[in-house]
């Protein structure tokens, strides 16, 4: 019983990552990462609605990409 309400919880957060466009695995991924260290009154930040991606080569604006 709770590895199906942990299940349903993981879904739940993959389908609204798409409903708010992310990719699903991106997201997780980096939640999944910020978490340990996240502070515990800040953790609506990590929900998908409102979660932002680090900036990195990959993901940063195109301008970004070519200055390197």
């Amino acid at each position: 019983l709770r590895a199906g309400k942990r299940a349903a919880a993981i879904m739940s957060l993959i389908q609204s990552a798409k409903l708010n466009g992310l990719n699903p695995y991106a997201y997780l991924r980096d939640v999944l990462e910020r978490l340990p260290t996240h502070p515990d009154n800040r953790i609506d930040d990590l929900l998908p609605h409102n979660w932002t991606a680090p900036v990195t080569f990959e993901t940063g604006p195109a301008s970004q990409k070519n200055s390197i």
